[in-house]
């Protein structure tokens, strides 16, 4: 019984279920050593460990299988109110049992624990959609990785690792859970490092004013493993949501860039004014005017002539990120191309100048 507790502590299950799996281990035990189509039934006292075993039998008129029946008679000379298909218990605990049904007792047991221990885990786990996980890489497997997260393994799929990012055996890394599923060889756990959850999360791990609730992440945009763009907001005038995130000398930030392996990280200030919020959105890049269409979510950003190439970006990604934290469709001009074009009459044109902004990129670049 002290083995029972003890085995109970380390593995962190309750002791009325590792009682449970010995019952049934002993219903095994006995089925393969003495009468196998007996129904049985294992009562194992939790303080001292004595056991009995009970047949059950279904009392009838006339005899047809007295390995599950018995007869009205012999009922009754064991209490006699018995009656017609009453279910009675009769006890047939064996002396001892032998080696061959001892280790099939053994083998029950285990199985329980471990079927137990899956349990556990997948209950830790599947509430923690959305949550940020920290593992140690293990191997690597037809490109999957799997991650060591203590009590189970995380696998990260191709699609959700980062382009160009390696992965050796003890790296130490966090990523972002996508799926917890109970299969029939235990709880998986899929995870991503290119989920744009992964930034929200990290930043709230390294930026308290966001895990007090006073600066707020208003949206994200990801392309893993080149740039970010992180939209911040603080109601309290008095806080400053862009420096609250970057840190002290950059600190904060940097510690993500470092995860992410040197991602460029712009963090902007969210307005609820569009037009506002568009021009912080294409930082670095310095914009003179928006004019916005609200039905048809659309907008015409100029910007100087010089600044154009920057505020599209490389390929387009200044700009394609951009929209997709904005969640507005955005077209870029410079200031002749905008003097050269008749601008649509249900777009209403707003002087802006950008907030505050910061770009976070590795030292090394």
């Amino acid at each position: 019984m002290e083995a029972v507790h003890a085995l109970g502590k380390e593995k962190g299950l309750e002791t009325e279920v590792l009682f449970d799996a010995i019952e049934a281990a002993l219903i095994s035990a006995y089925k393969r050593n003495f009468n196998a189509a007996q129904n049985v039934r294992v009562a194992l006292d939790r303080v001292t460990g004595k056991y009995h075993v009970y047949a059950t039998k279904t009392v009838v008129e006339e005899v047809v299988d007295d390995v599950t029946e018995i007869s009205l008679g012999e009922a009754r000379a064991i209490k006699a109110d018995y009656e017609l298909d009453d279910i009675i218990e009769i006890e047939v605990t064996p002396a001892k049992f032998g080696r061959i049904a001892a280790q099939t007792a053994k083998q029950v047991v285990v199985q329980r624990i471990r079927e137990a221990e899956r349990g556990i885990v997948y209950e830790e786990f599947s509430n923690r959609d959305g949550d940020i996980v920290t593992g140690l890489v293990q191997r690597t497997e037809a490109k999957n990785v799997f991650i060591d997260l203590g009590k189970t393994e995380a696998v990260l799929t191709p699609t959700e690792q980062i382009p160009g990012e390696e992965y050796h055996h003890g790296d130490r890394i966090k990523a972002y859970i996508i799926e917890v599923s109970n299969t029939v060889k235990g709880p998986q756990v899929l995870v991503s490092r290119t989920h744009p959850g992964l930034l929200k999360r990290l930043f709230e791990l390294e930026v308290p004013e966001i895990q007090e609730g006073v600066v707020e992440i208003k949206s994200v945009a990801r392309e893993p493993g080149m740039r970010s763009k992180i939209a911040v907001y603080s109601k309290d005038e008095n806080v400053d949501p862009v420096g609250s995130s970057v840190g002290h000398k950059g600190m904060r930030v940097q510690a993500i860039v470092d995860e992410l392996r040197n991602e460029k990280i712009d963090i902007v200030k969210w307005n609820p004014e569009p037009a506002k919020f568009i021009a912080n959105a294409l930082s670095p890049a310095k914009v003179i005017s928006v004019a916005i269409n609200e039905d048809a979510k659309e907008s015409r950003v100029v910007v100087p002539g010089y600044q154009l190439s920057l505020a599209i970006g490389k390929e387009g990604q200044n700009v394609r990120l951009a929209a997709k934290l904005t969640g507005w469709k955005i077209d870029i001009k410079n200031e002749e191309q905008a003097a050269a074009e008749t601008l649509d009459e249900s777009m209403n044109v707003i002087e802006v100048t950008g907030e505050e902004s910061f770009t976070a990129e590795s030292d090394a670049v």
